[in-house]
């Protein structure tokens, strides 16, 4: 069973990457358990996010070493391998040691960069059911749709670690 522990992270738009006004970015430290070496750590994380609803695309990469968002998705980020620093927010964000094992949930509007990583570094990446994902770099022309965007852009109805259990429940759907 993954760990579903995560902590909260609400981030204030920086005037260039407008972050979620209402949602907080989750980390969920060490939610998969990566020391069998005969697994194969990015499958066990596609597998978790499908099992858990998180359908609608998924990719094997790295984060982009500039920042950068998603006005029309959340975004989920399984780290499979290596470790990276990773600035979540937007240039006035705060940094983030993620490591093999580790899950971050991004909110849609959540600027999020690469600060350095180690060179095995393996991202696997997923998104819930609903509208493709964009890629916004906080120009000032892209910034009133992406705020439309941001806003429309539906819950999930899962947590991609949890299932019907977890973080995403607490601190995404039951909000007061």
């Amino acid at each position: 069973m993954p760990d579903t522990n995560a902590t909260a992270y609400l981030c204030k738009d920086d005037g260039q990457i407008p972050n979620n006004p209402t949602l907080p970015i989750l980390i969920y430290p060490a939610a998969v358990d990566l020391s069998d070496p005969a697994s194969d750590p990015a499958s066990a994380f596609e597998a978790l996010f499908a099992q858990n609803g998180w359908t609608g695309g998924c990719w094997r990469n790295g984060i982009y070493p500039f920042p950068h968002y998603h006005s029309t998705a959340h975004e989920v980020l399984g780290i499979a391998a290596g470790h990276a620093e990773v600035r979540l927010g937007g240039q006035t964000g705060q940094v983030f040691t993620v490591k093999a094992g580790d899950v971050a949930l991004l909110p849609a509007g959540c600027g999020h960069q690469n600060l350095g990583a180690s060179s095995d570094l393996l991202v696997v990446g997923a998104y819930p059911p609903g509208p493709d994902w964009d890629l916004c770099r906080g120009e000032p022309g892209e910034r009133p749709s992406a705020i439309e965007n941001i806003a429309k852009v539906p819950l999930p109805t899962t947590d991609p670690v949890g299932g019907t259990q977890g973080p995403v429940i607490e601190h995404w759907l039951n909000q007061d």
